[in-house]
């Protein structure tokens, strides 16, 4: 009888453990058994991993060997695909399994049980112990998450490229609750895919406005990377984060990093990125919240229907509603409506509060809620404090497109007649299915388009749902929704199980087919949600007979660069290692040669190929905007095209592609013409004159046109024009302008010399500010995002037109405590000179609305400077103490200690009385200064 090959592949990795533990010196040999390993499963193409008995692992998978009948799953021996590097840089799984029932806990019970499907026993406790049926639950779910990730095709050739391998990460957010603000109420849901070195995301929330930054925290908690959420009304966000470091990406693999996510109104919620396996079975889903105010708790359902059983398997991740509590016991219910379907009771600790179920046998009633999204799944913790979340499941959610490439090669009867088919779908919360749906090409009329199984018998379809009603032979478009989606439907959609079949007059089974199935987000900007480009042979000049087909989504952003994303079907293996894609200008459809302008795209990985072109040529911009653009994918077989499809993307790029430096500026005038309500919601934002100003913008003050001021995250600095002191008898003051200069048409020394007006009519250009400086004139140069720089003054030479910089020789001082009047001064001063400088006529107006400067009278203070109050007329009052404290200036007077002598006297230049010394019966013990700053 032949054992098992996971039993096998469980004594080859026990043995070679034990061998290295052992220290052997001879040759490490294959284990001798009396039995022959079966053929273990080849990789997905592309992907890192193990192969352990007949299935296939990702790097960093754990999991509990499944030996078969009769030795079952070993729970106290666990699984791990470690990746190991190979000199030459290449990544690979190893399998390292190790025995974990010496790492189960000491029980405190008397009569410990040990659950089935479980390593280490339990204490049980009160009258709902775990059910048998609790404790197999999460076992039968990773059954289905184990045949999930085996036999459906998840991952292939098609997803990612050489050298790729994928991961998928989850992470639940909630409110937090060790900050001074209210806890958010607010739930969100994080799906992360990372592909290399690319990270995208798709995130839902609930009970929060929508968010506008997303931080990425590093394991000490400081942000990694900062996503700003664009304006829109959709509850779902998408996004990518590329080129994301090494260090980051150990930390991201280990589940070291967070994720926040914040609104205008300070509404913050955040949760811990983790790995998962029950996202590759996952088709159904829900967010649970709760109905209390800053309540900072919440969850996620993770769900999936069994492949042939109408049971329903969930796992339930859990933050927030256990509190510093050992055990609780918690309550799950199935709702329609309110009214309770299932119920199921169980322990869960503090520690882990993560759980898995099984709801067995869903009769047709709660299988048709469950695909109109009008199930409710509640999590209730009983005991002197209950709290309960709760939402509605619906089918899975994410960025990525439901879509088919429908070709001849794949239909039933396959052949090559050069026709196309393409759709899209979107699916709804109560179970609408929503398609759109074009054909090309065709060698006759359509006589019917349906969506289908995948047939048990070639010459026998299972039919599901007839789109042909909604067929317009004109357009040769189908464009409509199907309303009546069974919970089945929808998981098996969302499993890339069902098919989408075009037949024809000639070809009563089918001319073109394609598989439903979903293209993951790439963070490209095409816009999926439009019909793509068909591409097909037919297209080709002169036209090609082939099997081949594809489609493609293509735009242009404000920028000029055009972002493209093209899907090919049909192709055989060998085609697939050829395949290029080129985009063409064709002044006439048919021309192709060395004239036409021609841009190479990049390779593809499988079938697909994505990238940004960024330097496109005017002309090419051209034709794209005129729809005379085409792109042509090419094989070895068809060298000068196999498929091809005419482009139309209306763009306003007329210049051809803009430069970096425009593309900086474009950007900062978007930036600075932010809308006021955005500007509000930054952090950095500063408020001056009852205006927002942006974080790095500079402006012209309205009290006063010769000051200039800058805003430094919410700081605002203002400083005055530096005048240039002018040698000419006539001066004029234009309007407008700050400094006086020269009358030119009457002083007769600046008209001796006009050849240097007219070589720089201008003055100087200067870089930082990007102004132009009168010849003569000095200034503080401006370097963003710094300000003014006060240890240097530049300088206009009118002869030359260049700019001059000079370091600031700060003067000697001869006071002993020498401060300085303004941060960013560059020279100390004296304190009797500053408070008698000319230059502080304006200095009340150089700070606003800034928590970390005071101001007193015409002096500013650091946060936590103290000092004696000088008041005109009185002059300083040493009796008095006056501190900053975070932008409010606190002053008290000073205690003096009590005195019980009879004859008191005050000295000059003390603050407090004294006893003389012939009278004194008793004096305070201290005679020290006591300031209290509160």
């Amino acid at each position: 009888m032949l054992l098992p090959c996971a039993l096998h592949s469980l004594l080859c990795a026990l043995s070679c453990a034990w061998w290295l533990h052992g220290g052997a010196a001879s040759r490490l040999k294959s284990p001798s058994l009396p039995i022959q390993p079966e053929t273990e499963p080849l990789p997905f193409k592309g992907t890192s991993g193990c192969s352990f008995g007949g299935r296939f692992y990702s790097l960093e998978d754990k999991w509990h060997p499944d030996l078969g009948e009769p030795f079952g799953i070993m729970h106290c021996v666990q699984c791990h695909c470690e990746p190991q590097k190979s000199r030459r840089g290449k990544v690979s799984g190893k399998v390292n399994c190790k025995n974990i029932k010496q790492d189960c806990p000491a029980l405190d019970c008397d009569n410990p049980v040990q659950l089935a499907g479980h390593c280490c026993k339990t204490c049980l406790q009160g009258n709902h112990p775990l059910s048998s049926n609790a404790a197999l639950s999460f076992c039968r779910f990773q059954e289905e998450l184990h045949k999930s990730y085996n036999d459906r095709s998840y991952l292939s050739s098609e997803d990612v490229g050489p050298g790729e391998s994928r991961t998928d990460f989850v992470a639940v957010l909630t409110g937090l609750k060790d900050s001074w603000l209210p806890s958010s109420s607010g739930v969100a849901r994080v799906r992360f895919t990372l592909t290399r070195s690319s990270l995208t995301f798709s995130i839902t929330y609930q009970r929060m406005g929508r968010p506008t930054k997303i931080a990425f925290l590093d394991s000490d908690g400081t942000p990694a990377f900062e996503y700003r959420v664009p304006k829109g009304d959709s509850d779902m966000i998408c996004g990518v984060w590329k080129n994301v470091a090494e260090p980051l990406l150990r930390q991201l693999q280990s589940e070291q990093m967070h994720i926040s996510m914040s609104t205008g109104q300070r509404d913050e919620v955040e949760g811990r990125i983790i790995k998962h396996r029950a996202l590759f079975a996952e088709t159904f889903s829900s967010i649970l919240t709760s109905e209390e105010e800053n309540s900072a708790m919440g969850g996620i359902a993770m769900l999936t229907l069994s492949d042939t059983e109408n049971n329903l398997h969930f796992i339930l991740i859990l933050q927030g509603l256990i509190q510093h509590r050992d055990r609780v016991k918690e309550c799950k219910r199935l709702l329609y409506r309110q009214h309770i379907l299932r119920e199921i009771r169980a322990n869960i600790t503090s520690h882990d509060p993560d759980f898995a179920e099984v709801l067995t046998d869903l009769n047709s009633r709660e299988l048709f809620w469950l695909s109109r999204g009008q199930l409710e799944i509640a999590v209730a913790a009983e005991g002197q404090d209950p709290r309960q979340i709760s939402g509605f499941i619906t089918g899975r959610k994410s960025c990525d497109t439901i879509q088919s490439v429908m070709s001849s090669s794949d239909a039933l009867i396959p052949g090559k007649t050069g026709g196309v088919g393409s759709a899209i779908f979107n699916l709804h919360d109560n179970g609408t299915l929503q398609y759109q749906v074009q054909v090309a090409g065709l060698t006759n009329d359509v006589v019917s388009l349906t969506i289908e199984l995948k047939p048990r018998r070639r010459n026998k379809r299972s039919v599901l749902y007839d789109l042909t009603p909604e067929f317009s032979k004109a357009t040769g478009q189908a464009i409509g929704s199907w309303s009546r989606l069974e919970a089945r439907h929808i998981h098996m959609l969302l499993q890339n199980e069902l098919f989408i079949n075009v037949a024809t007059a000639h070809s009563q089974e089918g001319e073109l087919r394609g598989q439903i199935k979903a293209l993951p987000y790439s963070g490209l900007e095409a816009p999926r949600h439009e019909l793509p480009t068909p591409l097909a042979g037919h297209f080709v000049s002169p036209p090609v007979r082939t099997g081949a087909s594809g489609h493609a989504w293509v735009s242009v952003d404000r920028h000029c660069h055009l972002h493209y994303e093209i899907l090919v079907a049909g192709l055989s293996q060998t085609d697939d290692l050829t395949v290029n894609a080129r985009l063409h200008g064709l002044a006439e459809i048919g021309e192709l040669d060395d004239s036409t302008h021609m841009r190479l795209l990049t390779g593809f990985y499988g079938s697909k190929a994505q990238g940004v072109l960024k330097d496109i040529s005017v002309e090419l911009l051209k034709h794209l905007d005129q729809g005379t653009a085409f792109i042509q994918v090419s094989t070895k077989l068809n060298p000068r095209g196999e498929i091809r499809g005419r482009v139309h993307v209306p763009n306003n790029c007329e210049f051809g592609t803009r430069s970096e430096a425009e593309e900086e500026e474009e950007e900062l005038e978007d930036f600075l013409s932010k809308d006021p309500e955005e500007l509000k919601k930054d952090p950095h934002t500063c408020f001056f004159e009852n205006q927002y100003y942006p974080h790095g913008s500079s402006w012209t003050p309205n009290y006063d046109k010769c000051f200039s001021c800058i805003c430094q995250k919410r700081t605002v600095i203002c400083d005055p024009v530096i005048c240039p002191a002018l040698t000419c008898s006539r001066t004029i003051k234009p309007e407008g302008k700050c400094c006086p200069i020269c009358d030119e048409r009457k002083e007769l020394k600046d008209v001796k010399a006009p050849e240097r007006v007219d070589e720089h009519p201008e003055g100087c250009y200067f870089e930082g500010d990007q102004k132009m400086h009168a010849p003569g004139t000095t200034w503080h140069p401006f370097v963003p995002p710094f300000g003014y720089i006060k240890c240097a003054v530049c300088s206009c030479k009118g002869s030359t037109g260049e700019v001059h910089c000079e370091k600031v020789t700060c003067p000697m001082l001869t006071c002993s405590h020498p401060v300085r009047r303004h941060p960013t001064d560059c020279c100390k001063v004296c304190p009797q000179e500053e408070r008698t400088t000319a230059a502080l006529e304006h200095s009340d107006m150089m700070q606003a609305d800034s928590p970390r400067y005071c101001k007193f009278g015409k002096n500013y203070y650091h946060n936590s400077d103290s000092w004696h109050p000088w008041v005109p007329l009185f002059g300083e009052m040493k009796c008095i103490n006056c501190w900053c404290d975070h932008g409010v200036t606190k002053c008290q007077r000073k205690q003096c200690p009590l005195l019980t002598c009879s004859n008191i006297t005050r000295t000059e230049g003390s603050c407090c009385p004294e006893c003389l010394e012939d009278d004194m019966v008793m004096k305070a013990p201290d005679k020290r200064q006591t300031w209290r700053h509160h």
